[in-house]
């Protein structure tokens, strides 16, 4: 896939204007510049892949208010954190099929809510068949960046999406090594299943600015290593074996000083050393999301200097970034392009 860099990546679509995950959010994010889009990916009791931000979807759909699914409600513990709502391994994908998209930040973006019960849920399949319309009727080539999420719980009540994953894509035509495909995963294991199984694209280590991927705290327990570890100089030549890139918190890019004065990290560079690509996520435009030093005005929803936060971070010279508002991210990454 031929694209400027960094590439631009509509975060579950264009989430900053419609509910995550959706259709219009998908098709929006391509008609504002997006380069590719990210979904996350989750199963259904019937193994049927499906695009939710977590399994956990009582914040992203309607089910609270289905009666019919009241005794789906339940309590669970998925990497080690205790939740209870409603999951998506619970439903088979018809009974899925039935609910509809909510915002999954009202409060933030109120004016997604007026499309709440507008989009029913999409299958993984469903997205392929998007992008491949997409890009005939762009006449350009787009692009996907799959997160694969809770590899290790999923595998552990016989859902394996390695497997469910490889499936799909020879399914749809995607499997091969033609430049569309990014998988991106917090647990290495699945990144190396994947490979083995033959599934073209590159692959990236999703990595939390603290905390542990879970597939290395079930085999490893005490001893496992955490997300910092793979961030040392060491550990990013370590997973130059393994992976193609990273995609780290964006707070591991970008930071202020003890002064209040924005400045980037050399993690670019260093995993530029190691072979490495950098990703990182979330570009977002919003008070709440931005640095204090790039605040604007009163209230978490107002937008802030998100240009200046942007061109800070696509000044690392890094490779992609995953942006709510697909277009205000182009904006930034055309005009930081050196003039013809």
């Amino acid at each position: 896939m031929s694209h400027a860099s960094p590439l631009i990546i509509g975060h579950r679509g264009a989430s900053g204007y419609r509910p995550e995950h959706t259709a219009a959010a998908y098709e929006l994010a391509f008609a504002l510049g997006a380069d590719a889009v990210e979904p996350d990916i989750v199963a259904t009791r019937d193994g049927v892949l499906v695009l939710r931000h977590e399994n956990e979807i009582s914040g992203t759909t309607d089910v609270a208010a289905r009666p019919e699914f009241a005794g789906l409600r339940t309590t669970k513990t998925i990497d080690g954190h205790e939740q209870t709502g409603w999951f998506t391994e619970d439903f088979t994908w018809g009974e899925l099929s039935t609910l509809r998209a909510r915002e999954r930040l009202p409060k933030m973006r109120p004016a997604n809510t007026a499309f709440d019960g507008r989009y029913p849920i999409l299958r993984l399949r469903d997205l392929f068949e998007l992008i491949d319309e997409s890009a005939e009727r762009h006449g350009r080539h787009l692009g996907l960046v799959a997160e694969i999420k809770h590899a290790s719980y999923f595998e552990s009540i016989g859902l394996p999406l390695d497997e469910l994953f490889a499936a799909e894509l020879d399914d749809a035509g995607w499997r091969g090594g033609d430049g569309r495909l990014i998988v991106e995963s917090f647990e290495l294991t699945v990144l190396g299943k994947l490979t083995a199984r033959g599934v073209g694209g590159r692959k990236v280590f999703l990595i939390e600015a603290s905390g542990t991927p879970e597939d290395q705290r079930l085999a490893h327990g005490a001893a496992a290593n955490s997300y910092a570890d793979f961030v040392t100089e060491a550990g990013l030549y370590a997973l130059g074996g393994l992976v193609d890139g990273i995609s780290v918190d964006r707070s591991m890019i970008v930071r202020q000083d003890a002064a209040g004065t924005p400045q980037t990290s050399d993690l670019v560079d260093l995993a530029h050393s190691a072979m490495l690509e950098v990703y990182t996520w979330t570009l977002r435009p919003e008070n709440r999301f931005l640095l204090p030093a790039h605040r604007a005005g009163v209230g978490q929803a107002r937008h802030g200097d998100w240009w200046g936060e942007f061109e800070l971070i696509m000044g690392t010279g890094i490779d992609g970034v995953f942006a709510d508002h697909p277009d205000l991210a182009v904006a930034v990454r055309d005009s930081l392009r050196p003039a013809a």
